[in-house]
């Protein structure tokens, strides 16, 4: 079993930065894909990032590309997702979620991810 808490959101002005983590207790094995997907007011929850916890392969939404940046240290069993430049269209709830079969060709869709977090709030303001 994995218990993913995240952290890191908050309130920020459009072109601001905020970084998110994704601390994660139980075993990660090193097979994992970690994603970040967010969800707006009415809308449905979207993919943002992931990465393969073995071997660094990450892969972006275009809405987030060149300016989040999704990284993990193994040591601490944590994901983090680093946004810069960020636009009142990234307000959303972020939600971190793992993925123990460790298929790389389904990252984007949420429901290949078995575990969630519980979500952070980050809004943009203008």
């Amino acid at each position: 079993q994995v218990q993913l808490v995240e952290s890191g959101g908050g309130l920020v002005q459009t072109g601001g930065s905020l970084r998110l983590s994704c601390a994660a207790s139980g075993r990660i094995f090193s097979s994992y894909v970690m994603g970040w997907f967010r969800q707006a007011p009415g809308k449905e929850r979207e993919f943002v990032a992931a990465i393969r916890w073995s071997g660094g392969s990450t892969y972006y939404a275009d809405s987030v590309k060149r300016r989040f940046t999704i990284s993990r240290d193994n040591a601490k069993n944590t994901v983090y997702l680093q946004m810069n430049s960020l636009k009142p269209e990234d307000t959303a709830v972020y939600y971190c979620a793992a993925d123990p079969s460790g298929y790389w060709g389904t990252y984007h869709l949420d429901g290949t991810y078995d575990y969630w977090g519980q979500g952070t709030q980050v809004t943009v303001s203008s």
